[in-house]
């Protein structure tokens, strides 16, 4: 955790004092830009669209609630409060940065609030569905929503929405976010099998 917020304040260093490794970023991002099928690079860069990943988290919102069990009642509110911080966090540093973007003169790209959308999204639905599954499931919940958060973040790049730095700078800051927001008791406790 302290790791990943180590990074996000190099990568929004960089970022803000326009350094080597942003220069690198950029270089990297347009010989990339562009590539891959365009309908298969957009669905990817779909994954991190707020209907989408809301969508998602909501249902396994409502499928762990419906499983029942004690730390339901605060599971939920936590993915609610984890989702709500993206826009809170985000914004402010959008305006505060102002990068321009990949493929135009607009700025306020970093960090890439679809990026960190769909880390919350798919993190926090996976825990929330992690202890409803079988015991077999378990283990894929987090490793799945981990290759739903790097094919968003593969397709905002590959579409040319996003520098990888905005993308990897919200993975950072959410990243360890999401942890925070979730610690608690087991979530197995109070399962109905």
């Amino acid at each position: 955790m302290l790791s990943l917020l180590l990074l996000f304040a190099l990568v929004t260093w960089q970022i803000a004092v326009d350094g080597p490794l942003r220069a690198l970023d950029e270089r990297w991002s347009r010989a990339v830009a562009g590539r891959g099928p365009e309908p298969f690079t957009e669905l990817l860069a779909d994954l991190g669209n707020v209907p989408v990943a809301l969508a998602v988290l909501i249902a396994a919102a409502g499928y762990s609630v419906w499983r029942g069990g004690t730390t339901v009642r605060y599971a939920a509110p936590r993915a609610a409060l984890t989702i709500a911080a993206v826009p809170a966090l985000v914004v402010p540093l959008k305006a505060l940065l102002d990068r321009p973007g990949p493929l135009t003169d607009a700025t306020g790209y970093y960090p890439s609030g679809h990026a960190a959308t769909a880390v919350v999204a798919f993190g926090a639905a996976a825990l929330l569905l992690r202890p409803a599954l079988p015991d077999r499931a378990r283990g894929w919940a987090m490793p799945a929503a981990g290759v739903l958060t790097l094919a968003a973040g593969i397709g905002l790049v590959l579409r040319g929405y996003h520098w990888p730095l905005d993308v990897i700078g919200s993975w950072c800051l959410f990243g360890a976010l999401l942890p925070l927001v979730f610690r608690g008791p087991p979530p197995e406790v109070g399962y109905q099998r």
